[in-house]
């Protein structure tokens, strides 16, 4: 099956569409051939036209062009034409409609802001978007349940401070994500923590100069635990020396992988003042952790859950992915019941994302998956444990077109993974591939300051990470009118 589009300056809702029914088929450029099975959809100034062709066998509908000035675009409306045939052609009924965006609470957030009804936000979902009412009430739930949490992030100059490890033991199958393997490139990492205590100190006084006040850390990956306890030391050491961790509402660091997280790790995290870390299991199946290129078991990463709870760790997450090479409904089932009857205090269930730069896309691996949607609805069972959805958001390339989200036990809600996720607040990002997003106080301007990618390039032009980090100041200056 391939994908043409044309008349359009940009077809990436259409495309986004077209890959919910046809994941992964391929754009072309020139007219598909007689015959050849194929999504055509095209633009042009006497209307709208979509077809399918699959097995011998086509389908063709039109519509007139959206009037201007009206509320569809002519994108939104070739896409939605489009997303018609299609639910016709297959018979299958996406859980989230036409929606091609990542962050539908935040959707509910601004529509509720500028004075829109709930009933008009009802409509929104449900018939202009052809969301389940399931996936819909999900996401109304998220929204209420975040908005004390929001105004608290969206105070006047608050901010969140992300530290990037891009390191790991050895690279998922699913990953996509800048990391250095360790066997490779351990000669980086010593330079590295280097560079990245130099820039926190950085961060801190362009922080200072522009008034801010934080209020949450979160250092991620990579894996952040792939750090020798000395170097995790001195990267915890430098975080205490620069910012004061007593007026944090939260501090996050991932140790998510148990073969490189031990004991003593586990205890540097707790005595340089962490309050909340993430056991990442992905999987308890040693197949499936096998297959997707984890050195360790589902023994393992209970023992490392258990070293955490010695070691005075009282607020732990654990994710799992559904959809990974191998699993079943079954399988992911038992992982659901093994994390829950660890307690945690927070568990996030992802969906499998098929990125083009991993290994499962790359080998040829994305056909081999059981049915998603019937694994995510055993998240019941996090219901009935006494957790609740507190973030959502969704990717492109999803499988099925369906979403990653956040369940916590009452009160024990990351922060952080709400203000990132619904653009509330600024976020210094420090460390290679880091991408800080400075937002002015009322929410309506934003801007960008990027990090070099790769960890090598970040160490050698280090001072041009140091020289972009003032355009921190720079964004407060404009923001205050000085």
């Amino acid at each position: 099956m391939k994908l043409y589009i044309t008349g359009l300056p940009s077809g990436y809702d259409v495309e986004h569409l077209i890959r919910i029914f046809y994941p992964m088929a391929p754009v072309t450029q020139t007219p598909p051939a007689d015959g050849e099975d194929c999504v055509w959809a095209a633009c042009t100034p006497d209307g709208l036209s979509a077809m399918v062709r699959e097995g011998g066998r086509s389908r063709t509908v039109t519509a007139p062009l959206p009037a201007p000035g009206g509320p569809d675009s002519p994108e939104f409306a070739l896409a939605s034409l489009t997303y018609d045939l299609l639910r016709g052609w297959t018979g299958l009924r996406p859980p989230w409609g036409k929606m091609t965006g990542v962050r539908p609470v935040r959707l509910i957030h601004d529509k509720l802001a500028a004075g829109w009804t709930e009933g008009q936000v009802d409509e929104l979902f449900l018939k202009r978007f052809d969301c389940s009412q399931e996936k819909y009430w999900m996401a109304k739930r998220i929204a209420a349940l975040q908005r004390p949490i929001l105004r608290r992030g969206s105070e006047p100059k608050a901010y969140s401070l992300y530290i990037g490890i891009p390191f790991c033991p050895s690279r998922c199958s699913y990953c996509s994500f800048i990391s250095c393997n360790l066997d490779r490139d351990h000669k980086l990492v010593q330079p590295y923590v280097d560079c990245l205590c130099r820039e926190l100190a950085a961060i801190r006084a362009e922080a200072e100069g522009a008034g801010l006040r934080l209020q949450t850390i979160y250092i991620g990956g990579g894996t952040p635990t792939s750090l020798s306890a000395a170097q995790l030391r001195q990267l915890m050491g430098a975080v205490r020396e620069n910012f004061a961790l007593g007026a944090l509402d939260e501090y996050t660091v991932e140790a998510g992988r148990p073969d490189c997280t031990d004991a003593e790790k586990l205890a540097v995290i707790r005595e340089y003042g962490a309050t909340r870390i993430s056991i990442n299991p992905q999987t308890f199946s040693d197949e499936v952790l096998a297959r997707i290129g984890r050195r360790h078991t589902a023994q393992d990463i209970l023992d490392c859950y258990a070293a955490a709870r010695a070691a005075g760790h009282t607020d732990i997450n654990m994710d799992l992915i559904a959809g990974l090479p191998g699993d079943t409904v079954e399988g992911f089932e038992h992982s659901l019941r093994t994390a829950i009857a660890l307690d945690p205090e927070n568990i996030t269930v992802h969906t499998l994302t098929l990125k083009r730069a991993s290994r499962i896309v790359m080998d040829g691996e994305q056909d081999s998956y059981a049915d998603v949607a019937a694994m995510l609805e055993k998240c019941s069972l996090l219901e009935q444990a006494g957790y609740r959805p507190y973030y959502l958001y969704r990717q492109k390339n999803t499988l099925q077109n369906l979403e990653n989200v956040g369940w916590s036990k009452p009160g024990k809600e990351g922060y952080y993974n709400i203000y990132i996720m619904e653009e509330v607040q600024t976020i210094l990002s420090a460390g290679a591939g880091g991408s800080t997003k400075l937002v002015d106080a009322a929410g309506r301007r934003m801007q960008r300051i990027f990090n070099f990618k790769y960890p090598n390039e970040y160490i050698l032009r280090f001072d041009e990470v140091l020289a972009r980090k003032k355009g921190v100041a720079a964004f407060y200056d404009h923001d205050l009118g000085t």
